[in-house]
């Protein structure tokens, strides 16, 4: 399901990326740091924001594209307002994580990879978290929920409603 990504008046861009590039005293060893904080203005990393950002570092944009494309928790993309990622790791895929993708699967209706058309959801999957204890789990908006069965899956969406 691919999302068209309208282009963003620069101004806008401008006015949510000077801030965080004085809070970070425009300084190019904390772009890992920028990026994090551009991405949770804009819920993803927009092209015109990841100009602004190696314009006003002066570094070339293919650096800033590097960071933002070598580091999976950065997107490209937009997001949904929910980020739900499955765990996938040893401990959770025997204990069910399979069952618990495909029911999230069906409950967004969206498979692994892939934004909601209401821009509401983002599953996707990640190879460990490293609690496996909980496992199965889903780590939602940055939040653990683990001991997951395929019964809990519909409480966990109406609390996001």
């Amino acid at each position: 399901m691919s999302k068209q990504v309208e282009a963003l008046d620069m101004q806008e861009v401008l006015a949510k990326v000077n801030p965080v590039l004085e809070k970070h005293g425009y300084d190019d060893g904390m772009l890992v740091g920028i990026l994090q904080d551009v991405q949770a203005q804009f819920n993803y990393l927009p092209r015109e924001a990841l100009i602004a950002v190696a314009q006003r570092l002066g570094i070339a944009l293919s650096r800033v594209f590097s960071v933002a494309t070598f580091f999976k928790a950065f997107s490209l993309t937009p997001r949904g307002r929910h980020q739900l990622q499955v765990c996938m790791g040893t401990a959770c895929h025997v204990r069910g994580a399979a069952r618990i993708l495909e029911k999230f699967e069906t409950q967004i209706g969206i498979k692994a990879g892939q934004t909601s058309e209401d821009m509401k959801y983002t599953l996707e999957t990640v190879g460990c978290v490293g609690a496996c204890a909980l496992g199965p789990l889903v780590v939602l908006d940055n939040e653990f929920e683990g001991h997951l069965t395929v019964d809990k899956i519909e409480p966990i969406l109406e609390r996001l409603d």
